[in-house]
């Protein structure tokens, strides 16, 4: 219930980071433009952000089995992922990789999140972003290859058609949902809900909030604020470190989705011990020092200044979406957690066409430098949202 989730996520990984990677790549082996490249790319992330809301919702009421949902979630990402192998046509990637894979992607991020949450309650946001973070880092192989080795990318794409429809397709025939209102047998419930650290440092929201109570607060537009800009930079430095060209890049690039997985978990565990919010802010601000050193990097071409501004990048690069996942739970409740979440996680899809469309301007501007410092703007904007977040309904004279 832990690791076959984990798996199914590092199988649908080249759909997101890993097509972001090889754009370029793929760019110059079929001749397109930025435009058409990258379209598909923003269609995916929209479909994406979309799909993940109501495949929850249909699973948390019964009405959609967590086995009928893996198995299409299977189905689709191998056909969108097959899709790359054997097209290059426009309005061929727009359905089987775009809109296909965007859903199937969706089905299984959504449900296989939805199961370890449900799996493990008494610590769900560091459980999940493990699983989430092989996401990011899932991608990997597949950007070395586009960097390395570009004419190997159909029939990488192909193998990891392969691969997802099996792994997926295995989850699919294991993973289930646990009876309700279920608690590991190992903790007493009693003992951890009375934790003084587990009190202290994240504390149980003030009172359960409705999903149309929560849209009315300030906390969840600034949650879905910071998700659409720092969502926005971490699309972009994958595509504009893979366009800088040469060896360091794409070790610098390797680097940064690596970290943007496993900073995810690392974040999580930190935040534990010094409480969500804090690290929140703390791991914005090292996003918009990754992009003030990849734009020193960008101008002076020096290698190990880039790949020492992929790592930073990387780990500010994924660790705000478990982040802003468990604030959810910790301001507005554990009854409508999953929808809260899901209003904010449909942002996205905003965050997605905004990062390919500024993708899109830097690989025609004449120099790199200039982008990764309006990357270093929103993300030191999504840092300031963070800072001024506050507990609903708790009085401000309290910490927050």
């Amino acid at each position: 219930m832990f690791w076959l989730p984990w798996a199914a996520m590092v199988a649908i990984a080249p759909l997101q980071y890993g097509y972001a990677a090889a754009a370029p790549a793929l760019m110059g082996v079929h001749g397109g433009t930025p435009l058409a490249t990258l379209a598909p790319l923003a269609l995916w992330i929209v479909c994406q952000g979309l799909a993940s809301i109501p495949a929850v919702g249909l699973v948390r009421r019964g009405r959609l089995s967590v086995r009928a949902a893996l198995w299409t979630g299977a189905a689709l990402s191998g056909a969108a992922l097959l899709t790359l192998a054997v097209s290059a046509h426009p309005a061929v990637l727009l359905a089987g990789y775009a809109v296909l894979g965007g859903v199937g992607a969706g089905l299984v991020y959504g449900v296989c999140a939805e199961a370890v949450a449900r799996w493990y309650p008494e610590r769900p946001g560091t459980r999940v972003s493990f699983v989430t973070g092989a996401f990011a880092y899932g991608a990997a192989p597949l950007a070395v290859v586009a960097g390395l080795s570009p004419g190997l990318l159909q029939p990488a794409f192909a193998v990891a058609a392969v691969v997802a429809l099996a792994v997926v397709g295995t989850a699919a025939g294991f993973v289930r949902l646990p009876p309700a209102h279920w608690w590991p047998a190992r903790i007493d419930p009693r003992t951890h809900a009375l934790d003084r650290l587990i009190l202290r440092r994240t504390p149980p929201a003030v009172r359960q909030f409705s999903t149309g109570q929560a849209l009315r607060t300030g906390a969840l537009a600034g949650m879905a604020a910071i998700l659409v800009c720092a969502g926005a930079v971490s699309v972009f430095d994958v595509v504009a470190l893979a366009t800088l060209g040469g060896t360091a890049p794409w070790a610098a690039l390797a680097l940064l989705v690596v970290l943007n997985g496993a900073g995810r978990a690392c974040a999580m565990l930190a935040s534990e011990v010094f409480g969500r919010r804090r690290v929140l802010s703390t791991t914005l601000a090292l996003l918009a020092v990754g992009q003030l050193l990849l734009a020193a990097g960008a101008s002076t071409r020096s290698p190990g200044l880039l790949v020492a501004a992929g790592a930073v990048a990387g780990l500010g690069g994924g660790a705000f979406y478990p982040l802003i996942a468990g604030l959810v739970r910790e301001y507005f409740g554990e009854e409508r957690t999953s929808e809260i979440h899901g209003v904010v996680y449909s942002t996205k899809a905003v965050a997605g066409v905004l990062g390919v469309g500024l993708a899109i301007a830097a690989m025609t501007a004449s120099s790199h430098a200039g982008s990764f410092l309006v990357m270093a703007l929103l993300a030191l904007l999504s840092a300031a949202v963070s800072h001024a977040l506050r507990v609903p309904g708790r009085p401000v004279t309290l910490p927050v």
